[in-house]
């Protein structure tokens, strides 16, 4: 279906759910190597078309692919996506460290050094043997990043990653998703904050009652 560096293609897709019509005939194309920006706010729509492009939630209709294969057909997941939605979850009475290296045994091709590469790369402390409860939300958020990116994904959607960080915090994620963007990774960013996505972002939309439209 898709050609070329198309990474991400959306094709009329639809999602109702509890009888409320939550994306409307979204039609969206991303190609290699771009940073797109998806902005609106609570309840418009913009998490729930990342589960779609995740292939957590399958539309009602359209079609998704991403690197060319249909999802929900082709294949239920990419094995090249690195995901933050809806917050981080994790095992609260174990450390952020414990907690990569559970998720990272499921496909048993994260090294260790690469899981401690990664929690340097998102500012916390590969020694730190507090558990998770323990952390700050901030802390919560940044090892959510840690996770989505550990695997070296071709594609990372991330939903509000910079939520409940510090300014300094904030500042450390934007120039990681630069560094990754520069090396290649595409991304697509969702956020309530238009500013930090036109800071961030070179293509830019908003989410307005399940519609998907440029920023004007």
């Amino acid at each position: 279906m898709t050609e070329n560096n198309t990474v991400v293609a959306i094709r009329s897709v639809s999602k109702t759910l509890r009888q409320r019509l939550v994306l409307d005939k979204i039609n969206l194309e991303v190609t290699s190597g771009e940073l797109v920006g998806i902005y609106g706010p609570n309840g418009s729509g913009k998490s729930m078309l990342l589960r779609v492009i995740s292939g957590l939630v399958l539309p009602d209709s359209g079609e998704v692919y991403v690197f060319g294969k249909r999802l929900g057909n082709d294949m239920e997941f990419s094995p090249d996506l690195g995901a933050l939605i809806d917050g981080p979850g994790f095992l609260l009475d174990r450390s952020g460290l414990y907690n990569l290296q559970l998720l990272a045994s499921i496909c048993n091709v994260i090294t260790p050094q690469r899981i401690v590469e990664v929690l340097r790369q998102v500012g916390l402390d590969p020694g730190d043997n507090r558990p998770v409860r323990t952390y700050s939300t901030g802390m919560r958020q940044r090892l959510g990043v840690a996770q989505a990116i550990m695997e070296n994904p071709r594609l990372l959607l991330l939903d509000e990653p910079t939520s409940a960080l510090d300014p300094e915090g904030v500042a450390d994620i934007y120039g990681l998703l630069q560094e990754l963007n520069g090396e290649g990774c595409t991304i697509i960013l969702i956020s309530h904050n238009q500013i930090e996505i036109q800071h961030l972002c070179r293509r830019i939309y908003r989410m307005q009652a399940g519609l998907l439209l440029p920023d004007a």
